[in-house]
């Protein structure tokens, strides 16, 4: 249900973007913004995979994988929609730190995955 919701918020900031944003922000900053806005659309299905996993394995551990999916939102795209409408400069070391997070939930997703198919559960 969080990805869902996330990915409508992403496609209403990705039209905020492509119709208000284009004349008012330079380039590179409409760019970090179209960056935030891709990442979360990513994550958010990233999310809804995760919860359609969690029911498949009957695996909550997995579950982990959509937590940290959205704390990279947070970190990731929080940080370069900080930097592309407010300026915010200092946000740009945060923005890694929530890579490394988008990183990390996806190999744990995998792992979990792969550990429920070598038990012979279902696959995806």
């Amino acid at each position: 249900m969080i990805g869902c919701v996330v990915a409508g918020v992403g496609v209403a900031a990705g039209a905020f973007g492509a119709h208000m944003l284009k004349t008012i922000l330079e380039p590179p900053m409409l760019a970090a913004y179209d960056t935030a806005t891709r990442y979360q659309m990513y994550h958010a299905f990233g999310m809804v995979l995760v919860g359609m996993a969690v029911r498949i394995y009957d695996d909550r551990r997995l579950a982990k994988a959509g937590w940290l999916f959205a704390t990279g939102m947070i970190l990731f795209c929080g940080s370069l929609y900080g930097i592309a409408l407010a300026g915010l400069k200092w946000l740009g070391p945060i923005t890694p730190v929530g890579g490394l997070t988008f990183i990390t939930g996806w190999g744990l997703l995998g792992w979990r995955v792969w550990r429920g198919m070598s038990q012979g559960e279902k696959s995806l």
